[in-house]
């Protein structure tokens, strides 16, 4: 019998039953397993994407192939970003210090890639034998003429959401640095999205047909120039919220710039984003009259495209799990457009005000659930019959164990999910996973059948119930 450990009983939450608020921002607990990454991947997974800067682990190098190439972020032009370096820390630096390895190190990588600039991310051994990695970076930074940027980020620190931290204090050091090249008064900063698949490149066209310009993308597709002058934007649009509200309020303190919170992903989320963008521009009228345009075009042919796929998943059943709330958000909407519900949602990095969201958005009987691990999200799928799970590289062992869909929502795929165009990828690999004639030789599957079957011809024994056959041939034969 599975049991919630006492520590995460108030972060397991079943709308309509229970009435506490749900715990969250904890520390994973001890003996959990956590799906959460460490602070040292949060920081990485955020820079990762910014494509013309050197970065260079200053640790062992497992902290190096844990990260590499972690992100399916495309650039369209260099790709620095696809290298990984490190250190490579060893005993010999454990014992005498690693400063010396870390100088030579940059001083060879600027000297051989000609970066624009580099990033130096700290790791927990780093931490422990007390390296300046600061005093470091100047020295470099002063001989070499470009930003080199320490990024504190030893895992030992905290959870995932510091490591968000971390890279969002790297990247405002390079803030406001450039005052000169032009921007246009209706423009906006891209915060949190990180070019999966190309995702970026689509949402930067949509709002170069709204007449926005897009000043940087922070942080996919990145380059350090865009990052220098991202301070003269008229807004911050934040749509990884988990990663990147941090900077969007040092942004807002200092330079005065606002920011909202979107989505790009599923119907109702990418266009309230564009309405969104569109009303805080300086130039409103003519934005939003562009911005409804292209509504208006583009939204009925989406909901002609997937009213086949509607049809063929209506009442069908699903559970998510993944890295920010609002990508769950969207993931229920999403899933309701296609005529199924959502039995099992949770996010890493949800805050209380985003679970309270989730709640108003699911059906009663709904399991909510904050950094859960392996054996929890088994058992709320197995107890609420989801047929599909939504989530990344690490919950897809976990339905493919269970003999259920699996649809990769995460940092590694391939497919663009996000805008109108995304909604239709997402609809057709969620139909293409549903219907696969697989699932029927799982034999998860099948043990699941066969006691589902020999409860039931046991029950019907205990009623009085006659001529039902065999449990063995009920069962299909499968002993």
């Amino acid at each position: 019998m599975f049991e919630i450990l006492d520590a995460r009983r108030q972060q397991v939450f079943v709308n309509g039953k229970d009435t506490f608020d749900v715990a969250c921002g904890k520390a994973s607990a001890a003996g959990s397993v956590s799906q959460r990454a460490c602070v040292f991947c949060g920081s990485r997974v955020v820079l990762y994407p910014i494509a013309d800067a050197v970065h260079v682990i200053h640790g062992p190098i497992g902290c190096a192939v844990y990260t590499w190439d972690l992100r399916g972020s495309v650039s369209s032009g260099p790709e620095l970003h696809r290298l990984c370096f490190s250190t490579d820390i060893r005993e010999n630096e454990v014992i005498y210090g690693g400063e010396k390895k870390l100088y030579a190190a940059l001083c060879e990588l600027i000297d051989e890639y000609k970066p624009n600039a580099a990033f130096v991310y700290g790791t927990c051994i780093v931490g422990l034998i007390g390296d300046d990695m600061d005093a470091v970076c100047r020295r470099v930074e002063k001989e070499k003429g470009i930003p080199v940027l320490p990024v504190h980020s030893e895992g030992f620190k905290g959870t995932k959401k510091d490591g968000y931290r971390a890279a969002c204090e790297a990247v405002f050091k390079l803030v406001g640095t450039d005052d000169d090249t032009p921007v246009s008064e209706n423009s906006i900063n891209i915060l949190g999205d990180f070019n999966l698949a190309g995702e970026t490149n689509l949402i930067e066209s949509y709002y170069k047909r709204m007449g926005i310009e897009v000043v940087a993308t922070i942080t996919g597709d990145g380059r350090i120039a865009q990052l220098r002058r991202a301070h003269r934007a008229a807004l911050n649009v934040v749509q990884c919220s988990g990663s990147m509200t941090y900077l969007a309020e040092m942004m807002k303190e200092k330079y005065g710039i606002p920011y909202i919170r979107v989505s790009y992903f599923g119907i109702e989320d990418m266009t309230q984003a564009l309405y969104d963008a569109a009303e805080r521009m300086p130039d409103r009228d003519a934005v939003m009259e562009r911005t409804r345009a292209i509504v208006r075009h583009d939204v009925p042919e989406l909901l002609r495209k997937l009213a086949p796929y509607r049809q063929a998943l209506q009442g069908r059943t699903a559970a998510a799990y993944v890295g920010g709330s609002f990508k769950a958000f969207s993931l229920v909407k999403a899933l309701r457009h296609l005529g199924m519900e959502t039995v099992v949602v949770g996010s890493q990095t949800g805050t209380k005000e985003d679970y309270e969201y989730l709640k108003s958005i699911t059906a009663p009987g709904t399991v909510i659930l904050d950094d859960t691990n392996p054996l929890e999200l088994s058992k709320f799928i197995l107890e609420k019959g989801a047929e599909l799970l939504i989530g990344g590289v690490k919950e897809r062992p976990i339905a493919y164990k269970m003999g259920i869909g699996f649809v990769d929502h995460n940092h590694e795929r391939k497919e663009p999910l996000a805008c109108y165009e995304g909604m239709l990828n997402f609809a057709q690999e969620v139909y293409a996973t549903l219907m696969s004639p697989v699932w029927k030789y799982s034999p998860a599957r099948i043990r699941a059948a066969q006691i589902k079957n020999r409860s039931e011809l046991f029950e019907q024994k205990e009623s009085g119930v006659t001529g039902c056959g065999s449990i063995d041939a009920a069962a299909g034969g499968v002993k």
